[in-house]
């Protein structure tokens, strides 16, 4: 494993938040401010243990996310991104992110979050409409999202995104196309459009289970979607992945490293990693509860003999579960991955990668979903087509 492959993108998980809403499934938690300095600290630890067993491995992009990322003071934020830099390399031009909350963010603290190097924001606007922003747990206003969004300008940031769900219980089109179009107004670089989704374990899904609350409405959801795509369009936006929108040259090039089945390196509290192991690669994750975490990296006196051999490495304290993904597995990844891009999946580049021809690897299932209407192969990519976009996760269930 040691000083194979390029450079990686690296996650930092930050898992603290002022109240866990609704729909939200995310390791995060309320009430935790106290374990901040220690939680700093046990990434801080993790970060020299990856560095003692890979090396100074380069990272193309870094992303801080939640929970709240906002939340954590510049102090804290400066120790941390300090030991980051000591562990890993950071190549020249590397888009480091990180998400917030508008409500938790000011112009001094934007500016400071610049001043460390972050040179792209995520806000979590959700909504425009502050009825269905109480609806969905979420502590801010429309007004301060708009204020959020002007000092991130003013601070400096010229890339930013918008995080906005769609589909809300009994939420009628025209509500929509008003918070959307207030968005847009903004002049953001990047959108990403969330359909709502009912997650187990959520408050929203206690909600529907008895009946407070009625489930997401499929087909409005259709209807929202498709209004989306042309709108979007109009305003110059290009629809580069199914829930994703940027304008040219502000593509998220973290998230770009998922779909594209690149390595990427997670740290903290339930932060998920992915290695290449043999023909394929290793997928694993770190313990969820913060305070366990925190306490695997202090009684840590170093990495394990045989990840600093270059093994699996599921031995590493911090570490809860993982599993080795073979060849088969990979390419099945590697292509519904890829057809969440609008531009779809290469057949030269499956081909470099795992040595197959992807139409002959999975000749049945994409046959049959081609005369569906749901993929087509053109100019030497297999992509999805516009019923093959609203009708995504069907495909997906498919190839697996």
């Amino acid at each position: 494993m040691k000083g194979r492959g390029g450079p990686i993108s690296l996650y930092v998980h930050i898992p603290f938040c002022e109240l866990k809403c609704a729909y939200c499934d995310f390791n995060s938690y309320a009430g935790l401010e106290e374990l901040m300095g220690p939680y700093v600290d046990a990434v801080c630890r993790e970060a020299a243990l990856w560095s003692q067993a890979m090396g100074r491995l380069a990272v193309r992009t870094l992303f801080f996310g939640g929970g709240t990322p906002s939340l954590l003071p510049i102090p804290l934020m400066e120790r941390l991104l300090g030991a980051l830099g000591k562990h890993f390399h950071f190549l020249p031009g590397c888009e480091v992110t990180l998400e917030a909350n508008p409500g938790t963010v000011g112009l001094q603290y934007l500016k400071g979050l610049a001043m460390l190097g972050f040179n792209r924001l995520s806000l979590g606007v959700q909504s425009f409409q502050d009825d269905e922003l109480q609806a969905l747990d979420r502590l801010h206003t429309a007004r301060q999202a708009e204020e959020a969004f002007g000092w991130a300008r003013e601070a400096g940031f010229r890339s930013i995104n918008l995080d906005l769900i769609y589909g809300l219980p009994e939420q009628p089109l025209q509500r929509w196309q008003a918070t959307l179009e207030r968005a847009i107004d903004l002049g953001p670089d990047h959108l990403s459009l969330y359909a709502l989704t009912v997650e187990e374990g959520t408050k929203l899904a206690y909600q529907v289970a008895r009946g407070l609350v009625p489930p997401p409405d499929d087909d409005a959801q259709a209807e929202m979607l498709e209004w989306s795509l042309e709108r979007m369009a109009a305003a110059g936006y290009e629809h580069y992945e199914i829930s994703n929108w940027a304008r040219p040259g502000h593509r998220c090039q973290h998230n770009l490293a998922y779909w594209e089945c690149r390595p990427y390196l997670g740290l903290g509290a339930g932060a998920h990693s992915c290695l290449p192991a043999g023909d394929g690669w290793v997928r694993f994750w770190n313990v969820y509860s913060p305070r366990r975490y925190i306490e695997a990296l202090a009684a840590s006196a170093g990495p394990p003999a045989d990840v600093v051999a270059g093994h699996v490495p599921l031995s590493m304290p911090q570490v809860a579960g993982g599993e080795v993904v073979d060849l088969d597995g990979a390419m099945s990844e590697f292509l519904i991955m890829g057809l969440r891009l609008s531009e779809g999946v290469s057949l030269e580049e499956f081909r470099r990668r795992f040595g197959r021809e992807l139409l002959e690897a999975f000749a049945g299932p994409v046959t049959e979903l081609s005369d569906l209407g749901l993929v087509e192969e053109r100019d030497g990519r297999l992509r999805l087509t516009r019923r093959g976009l609203l009708l995504a996760n069907e495909v997906f269930v498919r190839l697996l």
